[in-house]
């Protein structure tokens, strides 16, 4: 009697560990999973991103980031002269922010949230 106690015992033992090591595995991964939603590759959030583009606008190496950061998320919404002649508005359906772009110095001049068609002629000179 008590040899079937003692092996009930540990066969409860056994299933409850067995039945909890999957939840914290999973719980595990959903939390590595939402940290990979947050940064990118480049170890940046979305709107450190845009801090840094709205940091650096109008320097060189600015065109570079822009390219690095949104890389196939820009789209083209607006032309307008600015800059050395005709700057580009590039619009950022993720983040719903529009940066303007200058191709001649490959700078970005502006940087708004929402979609801009026609920015300020003081913000993309």
């Amino acid at each position: 009697m008590k040899l079937a106690s003692l092996l009930t015992g540990l066969v409860l033992t056994g299933l409850v560990t067995v039945s909890t090591a999957p939840l914290n595995f999973a719980s595990s991964q959903g939390s590595q999973a939402f940290a990979a939603e947050a940064k990118d590759a480049t170890g940046l959030t979305a709107q450190q991103k845009i801090d840094m583009l709205i940091k650096h606008k109008g320097q060189f190496g600015s065109g570079d980031q822009l390219r690095r950061f949104f890389f196939g998320d820009l789209e083209p919404i607006a032309v307008q002269p600015g800059g050395a002649g005709m700057v580009v508005n590039l619009y950022n359906k993720a983040n719903n922010v529009t940066i303007a772009y200058c191709a001649t110095y490959d700078v970005v001049v502006a940087v708004k949230k929402g979609k801009v068609t026609k920015f300020a002629a003081s913000e993309v000179k």
